[in-house]
């Protein structure tokens, strides 16, 4: 790619990212509820409020608080919470570790379990083993993911309780450790292992589901073109066929599709972070807005709509070279 398309293509996505960041202050500014007003007590003084809100700066105008954050955030200062008096990067570099852990572990078995499953399907396609997986796929991939989590948890944890199964079959439903239990090396590892399984499996489930629909139906697709017939007429191996042929002709939408879900390594899942007590990015986003936590809620966003937008463009920019007949503009 030449210098001047990849310039005007950093410089859209830097628009883009002023653009989502500008219109979240403005919906976060404009959403109800005063925090000055959620931090201090029901019979605190009208004076109490006023000095805690020009203490925020909120008792400016919105264009000065506007300007304020954007020069602020231009020069890397994300400010501090409201809730809690520390700096925002310190509730992000707490949460960040633990959605990013969640985020690879599924991110990784997304794929692993996805891509063979889509594959099985296009290269079968109508067989039973076909109809079968989509049934099982589409059925999992439709089912909200806070409902899959109260349900695994009412089976492995309630459930493995209830009908007396061995200690290790009773999967805990809430938090990355055990309460109480001081524990290090090997098995303070385990024991956060034990704890990741449900909400990995949850996460790893629908993602999984939903790159089996996607490679089933470009394998498919794949499979109907003249060189793929062409090369099977030669005699060539089904595995050397799905290999060589179709799946190098899949694998530039993949790697798109790949980088675009990589965002989910820091964002994780506000729902299944809420549902399993996990202290990640999507739960203090959760509680920041329930507080109206400004300075922690545009943080927030800035990571998340960064994320997106800068995986997106570099989708965009590996596509070409993985696969030379999309050329770029």
């Amino acid at each position: 790619m030449s210098a001047l398309p990849l310039a005007r293509r950093v410089r859209d996505a830097l628009v883009l990212y002023w653009l989502v960041m500008s219109l979240t202050f403005v919906l976060v500014r404009l959403a109800p509820g005063d925090p000055a007003t959620m931090l201090v007590p029901p019979d605190a003084s009208p004076a109490v409020v006023h000095r805690l809100r020009h203490d925020f700066g909120l008792d400016a105008s919105y264009p000065v608080q506007y300007a304020r954050w954007l020069g602020a955030t231009l020069t890397g200062n994300l400010g501090e919470s409201f809730a809690t008096h520390e700096p925002v990067t310190h509730v992000l570099a707490r949460a960040a570790p633990i959605s990013l852990g969640l985020g690879l572990a599924s991110l990784a078995l997304t794929f692993i379990v996805g891509v063979p499953l889509g594959l099985v399907q296009g290269m079968r396609r109508g067989s039973r083993w076909d109809h079968a997986l989509t049934v099982a796929t589409t059925t999992v991939y439709a089912m909200p993911s806070f409902w899959i989590a109260l349900a695994l948890v009412a089976v492995f944890t309630y459930g493995a309780s209830t009908l007396g199964l061995p200690v290790w079959l009773r999967l805990p439903a809430f938090g990355i450790r055990t309460p109480g239990a001081s524990l290090h090396g090997w098995a303070a590892a385990w024991d956060v292992g034990r704890h990741a399984i449900l909400p990995v499996a949850i996460l790893a489930a629908v993602g999984a589901a939903g790159i089996a629909r996607y490679t089933r139906t470009s394998v498919a697709d794949v499979s109907a073109q003249d060189f793929v017939r062409t090369a099977r007429a030669k005699g060539l191996s089904p595995a050397r066929v799905s290999l060589r042929h179709v799946m190098a002709n899949v694998l530039a939408p993949l790697v798109v599709l790949f980088a675009l879900a990589l965002p989910g390594l820091v964002a994780g899942s506000i729902f299944v972070e809420a549902v399993f007590a996990w202290p990640g990015m999507g739960r203090a986003m959760l509680d920041a807005i329930a507080a109206r936590d400004y300075p922690v809620v545009m943080a927030a966003a800035t990571v998340y709509a960064g994320a997106v937008i800068f995986a997106n463009l570099a989708a965009d920019l590996v596509l070409p070279l993985l696969d030379p007949r999309r050329t770029s503009a």
